[in-house]
């Protein structure tokens, strides 16, 4: 409303390496008062019982208890992306304040990416570009093989959101579907993709020559995937992961690597991110990693940022938040 003070919402920084994208910040400021960290403790005095919310873009700013006991008037935390994983949930509740996310604007690109990885993997495209453009290629090999996607068995691990997008994309490859969830799709979501469920995640992982995993990283799914799983699947299996890095066992996926218990792995996610630059899957010819871009189109970052726009407006006045995380 013309004339009121625009309310106050404290962020990390603008621009740079964590920072809110510049190209944001003229929509957030028609709507919010934003505060940068530096902003916030060269004046703490004065603002830290104006701000209402945190506008946490990739992890920033991280949120403490020291953080959250300065600011008594903090009602909500809207932070990117679909993981949780960084935040203290059950601390944010215990001083009355609401969270929100951003799950459904990130299920496309990263389901895209997710088949992306699948393909590139099988085909070798990372090797086969390396061939392409080196300077000591004279002939490109006759034998330089990849395998088949196409009527390949992919098992999804995860089958939310995103997990139902990569089968709708699989489906097109004529590909059979195997997936496990905690709770069983219904008959018609189904056999909309042609996906089979599997009450075990073990038969998924004997049967699969692709596994994906899409699952929240929760107690329940911290190393969800290791030494014993691995083992589990094909010697040509490829193991693709979207989800979080410590959803596997890295340590148990580069021994299986090195030795050839599993035959690739394509891996959007590891830990820490990025990897130290000495770190053995970095050095193995069977392994593409990308930077973490599973939502990482300009279209979906600023649907991100709309939708957290949306949830802080509503937390501040008490209307119900879109895309509330629920203790």
């Amino acid at each position: 409303m013309e004339g009121q003070e625009l309310p106050y919402v404290l962020i990390d920084r603008i621009g740079g390496k964590h920072g809110v994208y510049e190209d944001h910040v003229e929509f957030l400021e028609k709507h919010f008062h934003l505060i940068t960290m530096t902003e916030y403790l060269e004046n703490k005095k004065f603002l830290s019982k104006k701000i209402g919310a945190i506008y946490m873009w990739y992890h920033r700013p991280v949120i403490n208890e020291e953080l959250l006991q300065s600011l008594p008037n903090l009602k909500i935390v809207a932070s990117s992306g679909v993981g949780i994983d960084h935040l203290d949930l059950k601390l944010l509740s215990s001083y009355g304040v609401k969270v929100s996310n951003t799950p459904f604007v990130v299920s496309t690109d990263t389901a895209d990416l997710g088949m992306a990885l699948m393909l590139a993997s099988s085909r070798r495209l990372v090797e086969g570009y390396q061939i392409a453009v080196s300077p000591d290629t004279e002939y490109f090999p006759a034998d330089w093989l990849g395998a088949e996607v196409s009527g390949a068995t992919l098992g999804i691990v995860g089958m939310g959101t995103i997990g139902y997008k990569v089968a709708e994309r699989a489906k097109a490859f004529e590909m059979k579907i195997l997936y496990h969830n905690r709770n069983r799709r219904n008959k018609e979501e189904e056999s909309a993709v042609g996906a089979i469920y599997c009450k075990k995640i073990d038969d998924l992982l004997q049967q699969s020559d692709f596994v994906l995993l899409s699952v929240n990283l929760t107690p329940q799914t911290h190393k969800l995937i290791g030494k014993r799983e691995l083992e589990l699947m094909k010697p040509t299996a490829t193991l693709i992961n979207t989800s979080r890095g410590l959803v596997v066992d890295q340590d148990a996926l580069v021994e299986a690597l090195q030795n050839k218990v599993i035959k690739a792995a394509a891996l959007d996610v590891t830990y820490p991110e990025p990897l130290p630059r000495d770190h053995p899957l970095l050095k193995l010819k069977n392994v593409i990693i990308t930077p973490h871009i599973g939502s990482a189109t300009k279209k979906t970052r600023r649907l991100m940022m709309e939708n957290m726009t949306e949830s802080v407006q509503a937390g501040l006045v008490g209307l119900p938040i879109p895309n509330e995380v629920l203790l």
